[in-house]
């Protein structure tokens, strides 16, 4: 058995991928648009799930988007996606840069949590240990639900 991926329903397509790819830093990988389904489909992997050869080397993201108008219930009850990243404060940066607010700063150099355009709790996590604690993150309150 081998995990292949999450996915996550989207309403508004290039929307989330301008959170997920340009903000969050993930590459797309395929796509596919079925016109008899009436949804599309695509991919995304970080930079360093994907070999030299373009290849997905670990468990991808999956955004569906139905064509149709749907409520999707979800976020919080969903629990979350997890990355872990280089430099924690410098993603943090890269996304309020991009106009995305942070539910949980990183006040502790370890963890933080966003929401994606469709209410999904993005979970990013330091890699190794957590930096050396430093304003404005330390003071920075929640903002929202994560």
């Amino acid at each position: 058995m081998q995990y292949l991926h999450t996915m996550v329903r989207v309403h508004d397509l290039e929307k989330s991928l301008e959170f997920y790819c340009k903000a969050l830093g993930l590459k797309e990988l395929r796509r596919k648009d079925s016109e008899a389904g009436r949804f599309t489909l695509v991919f995304l992997a970080t930079e360093q799930d994907i070999n030299s050869y373009g290849e997905k080397t670990t468990p991808m993201l999956e955004l569906t988007h139905n064509w149709d108008s749907e409520h999707y219930s979800g976020g919080r009850n969903f629990g979350h996606l997890a990355y872990a990243v280089d430099d924690i404060y410098a993603v943090c940066n890269r996304l309020i840069d991009a106009g995305i607010s942070i539910s949980r700063p990183p006040r502790d150099g370890r963890m933080a949590f966003v929401r994606s355009p469709d209410d999904i709790s993005i979970e990013l996590l330091q890699k190794g240990e957590a930096l050396e604690l430093k304003e404005p993150w330390l003071s920075m309150p929640n903002h929202g639900e994560w």
